[in-house]
């Protein structure tokens, strides 16, 4: 029997889409297809739904759990952060709901050959999407110091990320995750912590790799201009670099003027798009939380586009 992971504040997503038979919906980062299950699995008949991800593995999972709604399901291998091109090929005009779960799956997690985790040796590699040529092997033995210490430092949030750049410059040529994770752990001294020495640092270079930053900023521009009027958009992050873009990407859209405020007078033409339906960010529930430990971190924000 196949066991998949738990999508993260599902019924919380179903509620905020606002599900309905007739509506169509896109799941940016379907992964292993739980949000898509859950959306639809809410109504009857199910609505529509386009599925969207760069890993291919991830796909096939997805179609192996969505069996039984193929003729409501639609899944594309590719990058969110073309949204709009993806929908538009696939025949879908205009979207009534996007979720854009920003978290790192299990199976990319704990599959034995991806390079993601220092918690196993493997060769470093951290693609979501194979077919692309750039990996963190590459990055970690062919980046400056001051290239590394500047993506460790602003994706990773790592306050000592010259300290540690340095230290991966010295210890070239590194093949694996376990190799480079205590390599930053040396860097950083034996002091325990709370999480893993080398998280900010696998963190940062996962992002580089797949440029998640620039996907992200482009999947919510897209969405925007894919909403149906009364449409929905749900975007759940898991730490605080993607939760303050998405805070301030929405805010911003809520707005009709973006001037800056030692302006006097609006000159920028901007006009609302969006209006927030949670101004505060919405959290797993304690009982999630125990049943899927992953959740903990997750922090999702709603918004609904307006009609202009």
């Amino acid at each position: 029997m196949t066991v998949f992971h738990t999508p993260v504040l599902s019924r919380e997503v179903v509620s905020a889409l606002s599900v309905r038979p007739d509506g169509t919906y896109v799941d940016c980062t379907v992964g292993e297809g739980g949000h898509a299950a859950e959306i639809l699995s809410a109504v009857e008949p199910p609505p529509r739904l386009l599925g969207i991800d760069l890993d291919a593995d991830a796909l096939l999972s997805a179609r192996a759990r969505l069996a039984g709604f193929e003729a409501a399901v639609s899944l594309v291998q590719g990058n969110y952060g073309d949204v709009g091109g993806l929908a538009a090929g696939a025949g879908l005009e205009a979207a009534d709901g996007i979720i854009i779960d920003l978290g790192i799956s299990s199976l990319q997690l704990e599959s034995p050959d991806r390079g993601f985790s220092f918690r196993r040796e493997e060769r470093l590699d951290m693609r979501f999407d194979r077919r692309q040529a750039r990996t963190a092997l590459d990055l970690v033995n062919m980046a400056p110091a001051p290239e590394l210490a500047e993506l460790i430092g602003s994706l990773g949030e790592e306050s000592r990320s010259r300290r540690i750049a340095s230290a991966i410059v010295a210890g070239r040529p590194i093949e694996t995750t376990t190799e480079l994770a205590a390599l930053v752990a040396r860097a950083l001294g034996g002091r325990r912590r709370r999480i893993h020495p080398a998280t900010r640092t696998f963190q940062a270079l996962r992002m580089s790799v797949n440029g998640e930053l620039d996907n992200l900023r482009s999947g919510l521009e897209q969405s925007i201009a894919l909403l149906a009027p009364g449409g929905r958009l749900a975007v759940i992050a898991y730490h605080s670099l993607e939760d303050r873009l998405v805070k301030r990407f929405m805010a911003a859209e809520s707005r009709d003027c973006i001037c800056p405020s030692e302006l006097t007078i609006c000159d920028c033409g901007h006009r609302a798009s969006l209006k927030r339906v949670n101004r505060k960010v919405m959290k797993a529930s304690q009982q999630e939380i125990r049943a899927n430990p992953r959740s903990r971190s997750a922090r999702m924000r709603v918004a609904e586009r307006l009609a202009v």
